[in-house]
This record gives C-alpha cells, structure tokens and sequence, in this order.
C-alpha cells in the first residue's frame, strides 16, 4: 500500500505540475492576446478563444492520462499499452465503466488517477470561465466608455 501511495503521489506531482505550466502558458495567451480580443468584433473572438481554450485543456488531460498510462505500462499492471491508456482515459475522465479492472496491487492508484481527473477538470474549467468573464467584461467596459458622452 505505501509503495501504491508513493507512486501515485509522484505520478500526482508531476500532472499538478504540467497543469499548472499549462495555465501559466494559457495566461500568457491570453495577456499577448488582450489588445486583439479587445477590438471589434467581439463575438468570433469568443468563439475563437472558447474552440482555442477547449482544445488546449484536451491536450493537457491527454497528456495526463498518457503520464497515468504509461506508469500503469512501466509497472505491468496491464498487457498491453491500449488497456492502460483505456484504463486510465476511463479513470482520469472519473467515468468508472468497470469493464476493465485494475490488478488488487494497484488499485489505490486508480482513485489517485480519478482524483486527479476530477481536480485537472476543475481548476481547468475554472480558468476558462475566469478569462472568459475578465475578457467580457472588459469588451463591455469599452463599449460602454465609447458610447457615453463625455462631460
């Protein structure tokens, strides 16, 4: 159990690690984009940056799940690379099939695995609705500034 919880505790680490440099990564983004989002049209923009920011945290839970996968691999917990990938991708998205078990030595890292999903699917999420709400509310600020008369 400590050599389960050890692991899964570095294979934790480093996808809190990769998560954090990619929303580090993303809010660069977002600050070299600023004075492009802040022009007209505002609307294509959005979409733009929602298809833009939706495919960025598709990358990140891939590489989370590749990371869990390939630890599951590396440690012979399942036969082939599919059925890790297929386990983890099942595990890291909290699905939970159970069409496909993890062996009774590991199976504390298969929660670790969803918990990890659960918290990457949450800060993620929160981020976009974050730039998304700053962004908005500046584009409006704006509009609104050019459309009031000056004293």
């Amino acid at each position: 159990m400590i050599a389960q919880i050890t692991i899964g505790t570095g294979i934790l680490l480093v996808n809190i690690l990769m998560a954090a440099v990619a929303a580090m990564l993303l809010e660069v983004a977002f600050q070299r984009s600023h004075p492009f989002m802040m022009r007209e049209p505002h609307r294509p923009k959005l979409v733009l940056m929602i298809a833009g920011v939706s495919l960025w945290v598709l990358g990140v839970v891939t590489a989370a799940v590749w990371v869990w996968a390939l630890a599951y691999q590396a440690l012979g917990a399942f036969g082939t690379l599919e059925e890790a990938v297929y386990f983890s991708l099942v595990c890291f998205t909290t699905l939970g099939f159970g069409d496909l078990l993890m062996p009774q030595n590991w199976r504390i890292l298969a929660g670790m695995e969803v918990a990890n999903g659960f918290l990457n699917f949450g800060l993620l999420t929160a981020l976009l609705i974050e730039a998304l709400r700053q962004i908005r509310l500046e584009q409006v600020e704006r509009r609104k500034s050019r459309h009031t008369p000056q004293s």
